[in-house]
């Protein structure tokens, strides 16, 4: 069990659902809620999650590209502790299983009224099972051909924070596309650390990231670019949300994410940039808790609140 934990990579599980807590507060600002679509969309996106890591374990397994020259941990296929068979048949569950929530999702939301809707997201799940096989797995694969930013962008990013809030609203709005795509960058981001990191193992290997095709100095602009534009995006968002002083408490996690880009300015060795994953994909989680719960109080209130039932 501690091995298909350690394969399942907790670490990258709270970053995927940061999507999923902005555009379901977004919908609770509006008075829009339903318990069941969200922990069903948080099912089927660590569904999704979960489903890319052992595929992306299994894929790069098999070809060898996890070996002795690829830093961080070790991978379950790469340190034998699970056989390819194994974690085969484990991509085949979580497919399953994903795919059942999703559509326990979809009914949830739409319940047989929206039969268009019904059949675009059904689509749309199927498609991002698809993709998070495909992203390493076949002789196809498109994260060996430098393609897995968009994936990433697209399915935790637009589609996540837009389709949540869709599923409650049935409809668009167009606001939301400043904190999906802020969202879509900063998880791309952490895509492109881990690429970034990996450059020089994945170069011996043949796995042509944006990384290797460009060089790491690009990748370095490349990074500053999807952070930077991600805080403007969520500062954006805010203004013409028409936010409150004090609801500006998201900036809190600015300062982490401002402390990882220094850190990334400074870097000369790409190995070292491993710890900066996890700060970055926490730094991420914790940005969307603190703009979700913005669009739903005002801090005064809340401080206000607790000092009166203290003196009550």
């Amino acid at each position: 069990m501690k091995h298909w934990i350690q394969a399942a990579r907790l670490r990258t599980l709270p970053l995927s659902v940061s999507g999923i807590l902005v555009g379901s507060f977004y919908a609770i600002s509006q008075g829009l809620f339903n318990w069941k679509i969200v922990l069903f969309a948080l099912s089927t996106t660590l569904g999704f999650q979960i489903l890319s890591n052992f595929a992306n374990d299994y894929g790069d397994g098999v070809k060898g590209t996890d070996n002795e020259d690829r830093v961080g941990p070790k991978r379950a296929i790469q340190s034998g502790v699970i056989s390819p068979k194994a974690m085969k048949n484990a991509i085949t569950l979580t497919s399953i299983l994903t795919m059942f929530s999703a559509l326990a999702l979809i009914y949830c939301s739409f319940k047989g009224e929206y039969l268009v809707y019904s059949i675009i997201f059904l689509i749309l799940g199927i498609l991002a099972i698809a993709s998070a096989i495909r992203y390493t797995v076949g002789s196809g694969a498109y994260g060996y051909r430098g393609y897995g930013d968009i994936f990433v962008f697209i399915f935790f990013g637009l589609v996540s924070t837009f389709g949540i809030y869709f599923m409650f609203s049935k409809q668009i709005d167009w606001l939301l596309l400043l904190p999906a795509t802020a969202i879509g960058f900063l998880s791309v981001g952490v895509l492109n650390l881990n690429n970034m990191r990996d450059e020089t193992s994945d170069r011996k290997a043949g796995k042509n990231t944006i990384v290797v095709k460009r060089g790491g100095i690009w990748a370095k602009k490349y990074h500053f670019f999807l952070v930077i534009s991600a805080m403007i995006l969520v500062l954006m968002f805010a203004i013409l949300n028409h936010f409150n002083f004090d609801q500006y408490i998201f900036v809190v996690a600015y300062f982490p994410i401002l402390s990882h880009l220094l850190t990334v300015y400074r870097n000369k060795e790409p190995r070292l940039l491993d710890p900066e994953l996890k700060k970055l994909a926490l730094s991420t989680f914790f940005l969307s808790v603190l703009l979700s719960l913005a669009l739903i109080f005002l801090v005064s209130d809340l401080i206000m609140y607790l000092i009166s039932n203290k003196f009550n």
